[in-house]
């Protein structure tokens, strides 16, 4: 009996050992447990569709953890107007330091290419366009000298964002410059933003959203960056040495060895235009802040997508110039991403209350409500439902009246019926072989 109860109790202290092994930067990826591929509208070719989705592997060591990914999320993605370039698979191992520290050395700046992986293994690309005014070469250094001006990717590359505002580069990486819309719920404004990716430094970035005060208390409210448009003392604007800029900022009508401002370069067009003014925001330097947050109740350095009131991005996106922490090689740089694994490891798998579920999204699940309805109503989209809902209104005469692309789960869309004439319409919701039909009754 007691031989008995020693390998129970064993057991018992080697699973809760185990389980605390296990922490945000192991469970905040969304795995793939359904073999569930690529989307694309509009696509060249439909290779996208073999592509494995989302993160296919999660290992960790005591000191380190490998996510693997292909670079596709599940949701539908594309088109990309005047963009000819096609996602491809980027067979992605990427490493993050469990002991994520704070880099008190020389600054490293957010290269080109991938500097953080979002946690749908999509890769977050920095704020430029990796062009430069006149030819110019760059450092994307602000604060610090430099010799050229970088092109705001937003500004000049937007244009070829999808619905989920990521397009794919000339080597077919997916990315997102901006605020990654179809990864989470960017409109809920009453709850602290989820994580949705991390930096290849190790610190966590989470949606736009969080508690007021650092020590985790307050109101939730969005967090804004400290980069202001063009402070400046004079006339003549200093680009990336302007950092000491006066705190009640003139309107520049030009910029030091730059473009002129004027139509076709207006301010916010460089990212030389932003200059860092400590305090203005809730962010540092880097777009982050050391706070408390649901997944680090002790704290922890983060980084946050920042947006504006309406929802458009805002500079710096995501990460500021530079990362707060350390950046390990392997992950940045020609053939970055591709890390060999030397070490034993776990590999983590995921329960379905721990993971974002692929397999529970089988269902088409909506709410409409109010219903009936005077003027406005809302299609909620529960948690479990399948992604990518295609949405038809039509009236008693089996007219098409209103569409909605792209339906995503836990995000309400509004349904505007203030001009439709009174009488019974007909919501049909569609994704792959699934049809749910809900009737809406208009009323004066």
């Amino acid at each position: 009996m007691k031989k008995a109860l020693l390998i129970a109790s064993t057991a018992l202290l080697t699973s809760f050992n185990a389980d605390a092994q296990l922490s945000p930067q192991i469970t905040s990826w969304i795995v793939n447990t359904n073999s569930a591929t690529g989307s694309c509208t509009a696509c060249a070719s439909q290779t996208l569709t073999a592509i494995q989705a989302n993160i296919q592997t999660v290992q960790y060591s005591a000191t380190q953890v490998y996510v693997s990914a292909c670079g596709v999320p599940s949701y539908n993605i594309g088109p990309w107007a005047s963009n000819p370039n096609q996602p491809a698979n980027q067979n992605l191992v990427c490493k993050f330091t469990r002991a994520a520290v704070q880099n008190t050395s020389t600054a490293i700046y957010c290269p080109n290419g991938n500097i953080g992986l979002w946690s749908n293994g999509v890769a977050i690309f920095n704020p430029k366009d990796g062009q430069y005014w006149n030819n110019s070469t760059g450092a994307f250094s602000m604060g610090v000298t430099t010799t050229g001006y970088n092109r705001n990717a937003l500004v000049y590359e937007g244009i070829s964002f999808d619905n989920c505002l990521g397009h794919p580069a000339p080597s077919g990486t997916y990315h997102n410059h901006v605020n990654p819309s179809c990864l989470y719920n960017s409109s809920n404004t009453t709850v602290h933003s989820p994580i949705i990716g991390y930096a290849f430094d190790g610190f966590p970035v989470y949606g736009a959203y969080a508690y007021t005060n650092t020590n985790g208390t307050g109101a939730i409210k969005r967090m804004t960056p400290s980069f202001v448009l063009a402070p400046s003392t004079g006339t003549v604007l200093l680009g990336a040495n302007s950092a000491s800029a006066a705190a009640t900022p003139t309107t520049p009508t030009t910029r030091n060895a730059g473009p002129p401002v004027n139509t076709s370069y207006p301010l916010g067009n460089m990212l030389e235009d932003y200059v860092y003014v400590a305090g203005s925001g809730d962010l540092d330097f880097h777009n982050g802040r050391f706070c408390i947050t649901p997944e680090y109740p002790a704290g922890t350095y983060a980084y946050f997508v920042t947006i504006d009131a309406t929802g458009y991005p805002v500079y710096p996106f995501v990460l500021g110039p530079t990362y707060y922490g350390t950046v390990q090689a392997g992950n940045t740089g020609p053939g970055g991403g591709h890390n060999t694994i030397t070490e034993t490891t776990t590999i983590y798998t995921p329960s379905t209350t721990t993971a974002i579920n692929e397999q529970l999204n089988q269902k088409i699940k909506c709410t409409v409500w109010p219903n009936p309805v005077e003027d406005v109503t809302a299609i909620y989209m529960d948690v479990d439902s399948k992604n990518n809902v295609k949405g038809s209104l039509y009236n008693t005469k089996g007219q098409l009246v209103q569409t909605f692309e792209n339906l995503q789960p836990s995000i309400s869309y509004e349904l505007d019926m203030s001009n439709y004439s009174s009488g019974v319409y007909m919501l049909v919701l569609e994704a792959g072989n699934e049809v749910v039909k809900q009737k809406i009754m208009k009323v004066k």
